[in-house]
């Protein structure tokens, strides 16, 4: 798993990238059409297609058709993975130190 959360946190180490990923946690599992993303973010096309890549290449978004578009979600079981690689480990064993990041999750939504 620690090569798989290396390359996830890669991929997420980039600023246009970051601003993606939370537009489309935003956008929960229906997500969004790439072509809305580029709109919002202000992003050119071409870029964007670039950055969404790179974030596919990693399993954090999806790609699906509808009609002509292209509609881009987020991976919610690889990032609920990415998460708990960061935090089974906390404080020597002992995750209810932990337990303030769970709980800000579960009221974010996540």
């Amino acid at each position: 798993m620690d090569d798989v959360a290396v390359r996830r946190l890669a991929a997420l180490a980039q600023g246009t990238r970051v601003k993606i990923f939370k537009a489309l946690m935003r956008a929960g599992p229906d997500g969004l059409a790439a072509g809305v993303l580029a709109e919002r973010l202000e992003v050119a096309p071409n870029t964007l297609s670039a950055h969404l890549s790179v974030l596919s290449e990693a399993d954090l978004v999806s790609a699906r058709r509808e009609g002509r578009m292209r509609i881009y979600a987020v991976e919610l079981e690889a990032v609920s993975q990415l998460l708990s690689f960061l935090v089974d480990d906390c404080c020597q064993g002992n995750p209810e130190v932990c337990a303030p990041i769970a709980a800000r999750s579960a009221m974010s939504g996540c």
